[in-house]
């Protein structure tokens, strides 16, 4: 009979303990933007001063909804909405807590350097080799830049070039320095509004541009299993 009990009482107290280690981890989700990098850690670091492991994962920007929708993840906090991850919302919104936005005064659209005489889309013609620099595929700017050259008549003929935020900015870095026209997808807040003179293009058809707000997002339930967790994120 102690044969039985023995074994069973361990397997208890590691069922009990891998319980409690999971109750002080938690998984936050984000895109390697420099954004979303900047504010996970930050949220991550305030979780761990609280005692919490915290488990960070870069995954391209649908992933990221995914896995808080499907609960692989506890929540990330670079929701661009409404336009920018509007798609990702519409897909995922009943399945997913959004907290609030915990920073306002955000854009993304169409960015030029200031040097270049254009003002709006509608004033691009063959600037920049018609050519539009963009970052990675499936992101919310990537899709708005093709909505908006399907409806600017414009930019007919125009190409989006994907590539990586990195390969972005290192494109823009050289059109700058040699005083080159280029024509990027861009966001605010990012350091390139620091070290360049930029401009976001006007968009009257608010296709690719308009004001907005980074929001955090919850996976369902998080408030009742991670309470201190929740509340944390509500507050950011």
């Amino acid at each position: 009979m102690l044969a039985i009990i023995m074994p069973l009482s361990a397997c208890s107290a590691n069922s009990s303990k891998s319980s409690e280690d999971n109750s002080k981890t938690v998984k936050l989700a984000y895109m390697e933007w420099d954004d979303s990098v900047s504010s996970t850690n930050l949220v991550a670091e305030v979780l761990k001063q609280m005692g919490y492991t915290v488990e960070m994962t870069p995954l391209d920007n649908a992933i990221v909804w995914q896995s808080v929708a499907n609960k692989q993840a506890d929540a990330m906090v670079s929701a661009w909405l409404p336009l920018t991850h509007g798609p990702q919302y519409d897909k995922y919104k009943n399945q997913i807590d959004v907290l609030g936005a915990n920073l306002t005064g955000a854009q993304s659209g169409l960015v030029v350097p200031s040097y270049m005489n254009v003002n709006s889309v509608e004033d691009l013609s063959n600037q920049a080799k018609k050519t539009i620099t963009g970052i990675e595929p499936g992101a919310g700017i990537m899709t708005n830049a093709e909505k908006a050259m399907s409806q600017y008549s414009n930019l007919s003929g125009w190409n989006l070039m994907s590539s990586s935020t990195g390969a972005m900015t290192a494109s823009l870095d050289k059109a700058y320095k040699n005083k080159d026209e280029i024509v990027i997808t861009g966001w605010a807040p990012h350091w390139m509004f620091t070290k360049y003179d930029l401009k976001f293009l006007n968009d009257p058809k608010q296709v690719i541009s308009s004001p907005e707000t980074i929001n955090t997002v919850a996976r369902q339930g998080l408030k009742n299993d991670k309470p201190e967790v929740y509340k944390v994120l509500k507050k950011l």
